[in-house]
């Protein structure tokens, strides 16, 4: 059985985790950096950077004390290699490249969103390939047939802003805090969901994709008409994301041979409602409902570490050469969606 280090620091989370490939998590350790981003409502790129190389080699070193190993009983080092803020990727790569020509183990440069993909099958050993991927996270919300590691076939991506950037700055409109996604959940639990018309962008449209910029841009119009309570319009924004993550889902199964589950994953994935939402689509298409648990939905050291072993598993590992990268589609050759441009 190998042994697999991950490291993650493709945004606001440093993270690094011992996994073993029967799906035995030995250690996790992670640190956040909300209080660092609070003041200024969302992730600062530059001072993200300097806490990934602050926070990573103790992190390492917490990690493998809990584990009760050394660097020599890892079987390789794998870490994400983007996509992610750039400045963030370098840290955790160059630090797993350091790490690997330290101690003579392989490297492996993992996808973040691969990560986040294959993720269910840490915690579900039944989870077998194809299984249809909804990936919703702070920059990224696709719906991808998942047909093996390092094969992923895109279906849907959205045209314009990720849903986990919509509930940010929703949140931000509405002076909720940070990090957005939970704060607006929280908001939401004590609003009428009813209460505020909002729109359901492509809701019912000839097209597989999403699309949440327009639904942003009413939340900021309904309250700056200070007509509305704040939990009120923050439960009709989760309303309508539902809404619109169901009309859009149930137009790709219509029209697919759909395999036996639908996965949830991604940061977004930890939001309950939508969870709740996903798992009765499946029942009504007979499908299996697989989800990571909460902890594991934000990004993680386990996940990196889990695709890492799948990686392993099959011989795939990398050279040192290997470049950090801030864009890397799951399925580079899906065709640019309408409008999406550099996000598809």
């Amino acid at each position: 059985m190998a042994i697999i280090l991950g490291l993650e620091s493709s945004c606001d989370e440093t993270a690094a985790a011992i996994v073993r490939s029967d799906r035995t998590i030995l250690s996790h350790a992670l640190a956040g950096q909300e209080d660092h981003h609070r003041a200024f409502g969302g992730v600062v790129p530059e001072i993200a950077a300097r806490a990934h190389a602050e926070l990573m080699t103790p992190l390492v070193e917490t990690a493998l004390a809990d584990a009760g190993l050394t660097l020599n009983d890892v079987d390789a080092i794998a870490a994400t290699a983007g996509p992610g803020l750039i400045g963030g990727v370098m840290v955790g790569l160059v630090t797993a490249k350091a790490l690997a020509m330290a101690s003579g183990k392989p490297l492996i440069a993992v996808n973040h969103l691969e990560g986040h993909a294959l993720s269910p099958r840490l915690i579900d050993a039944d989870l077998e390939f194809p299984y249809l991927l909804l990936l919703v996270s702070g920059g990224h919300c696709q719906l991808l047939r998942v047909n093996g590691v390092g094969d992923y076939k895109r279906l849907a991506t959205t045209i314009d802003d990720a849903v986990g950037e919509a509930f940010d700055k929703t949140a931000k409109i509405l002076g909720l805090g940070f990090p957005g996604g939970p704060a607006v959940e929280r908001a939401a639990a004590i609003g009428n969901a009813n209460n505020v018309p909002l729109p359901r962008p492509l809701k019912g449209a000839d097209e597989p994709h999403f699309s949440f910029a327009g639904l942003k841009s009413a939340v900021l119009r309904a309250h700056e008409t200070g007509q509305y309570r704040v939990e009120d319009i923050a439960a009709s924004f989760q309303l309508a994301v539902i809404d619109c993550l169901h009309d859009r889902i149930s137009y790709t199964l219509d029209r697919i041979d759909a395999p036996a589950a639908l996965v949830v994953a991604g940061g977004v994935a930890a939001n309950v409602p939508i969870r709740e939402m996903l798992e009765k689509l499946a029942a009504q298409r007979s499908m299996r409902f697989v989800a990571p648990p909460l902890w594991l939905c934000t990004d993680n050291g386990v996940m990196i570490a889990w695709a890492g072993a799948e990686r392993f598993g099959l011989g795939l590992t990398d050279g040192l050469d290997f470049v950090a990268r801030p864009r890397w589609p799951l399925d580079p050759h899906a065709a640019p969606a309408r409008g999406a441009g550099v996000k598809a």
